[in-house]
């Protein structure tokens, strides 16, 4: 094999099982659906290394409704149902380039996102659905054409959020401002999580004011992620969270590859590192703030 191929490989690569945690813990935020291998296999492996638990996160109906069904099928297995932030747009106004798992859309027009926040009201009651999310605001992918849609369904998620009791998880890039006034004019539910924080530390001390969890992933551990971590040392113990966002944002050393919940013992030290304390109170913390803020 010629070494640009093998070196492919390797990058390609599933990074190695890293050293279990002594203190099992959640992986708050993964979707299962877009990882390699079966959920068996996820869920074998992640409990190997100490994760226990794992919050599988809808971002469009069919997602969601795989989600629901995912966590009815599995003890160890929590979902969420929304529509993301980007998946709104595309509703309402199509999605030409095919970039979403639907491939090519027509636009939809307001009543087709009526219709889909209607199924996603309907999945938001089942017992084992413990969130509404992720919805928020997202100004990386979605640009001004589509910022209307987003909000009216950020705001629709929040509303379905506090009528069923559940944790609202939310996706907030390049839209910080927005996505706090939002929740503030709309009263945020009594349990709110930033799914992989991307705030600034001023912005931490804003989301303890209002009680909002903070959930950190791999992306912490990147070396331009100073802000991320400064964030995380002022950010009460209590509101944090862990996760991977996995297929997604894989923690160094093996950024770049794919993300899988058996690698969170690798942020999580991380993390603890940044607040100066031993892995085991960071995972016994993070494994009662998860539970806390999804109800289980």
């Amino acid at each position: 094999m010629p070494s640009s191929s093998k070196d492919a490989d390797a990058k390609n690569a599933a990074p190695p099982l890293p050293e279990p945690l002594r203190v099992a813990v959640a992986d708050s935020h993964t979707h299962l659906d877009m990882q390699s291998g079966t959920v068996d296999e996820g869920l074998a492996k992640a409990a190997a290394v100490g994760v226990t638990t794992v919050v599988q996160v809808g971002c469009d109906v069919a997602g969601s409704r795989w989600a629901a069904e995912t966590a009815a099928a599995y003890e160890s297995v929590h979902a969420t149902v929304a529509l993301h932030p980007n998946e709104a747009p595309r509703i309402v106004l199509g999605d030409p380039d095919g970039w979403s798992r639907q491939g090519a859309r027509r636009a939809g027009g307001e009543g087709a996102l009526d219709a889909a926040l209607a199924e996603i009201d309907v999945l938001a009651a089942l017992a084992q659905v413990k969130g509404v999310g992720e919805t928020g605001l997202d100004y990386f992918r979605t640009g001004p054409e589509g910022k209307a849609a987003q909000e009216r369904s950020f705001r629709a998620h929040i509303e379905i959020a506090k009528r069923h009791g559940k944790a609202l998880v939310i996706h907030d890039r390049e839209a910080h401002e927005d996505v706090l006034r939002v929740l503030k004019e709309e009263g945020a539910p009594e349990r709110t999580v930033f799914h992989c924080y991307s705030g600034d530390a001023a912005m931490a001390q804003v989301c303890a004011e209002n009680g909002y969890f903070m959930s950190f992933a791999g992306n912490m551990t990147f070396k331009n992620a100073q802000g991320l971590r400064d964030a995380l040392a002022v950010a009460p113990l209590e509101l944090v969270l862990v996760e991977t966002d996995a297929p997604f944002l894989t923690p160094a050393p093996y950024r770049g590859r794919p993300n899988a919940p058996y690698l969170i013992p690798v942020t999580l030290r991380a993390m603890a590192e940044v607040r100066g304390i031993d892995e085991d109170a960071m995972a016994e913390a993070i494994s009662v703030n998860t539970a806390r803020a999804f109800d289980y």
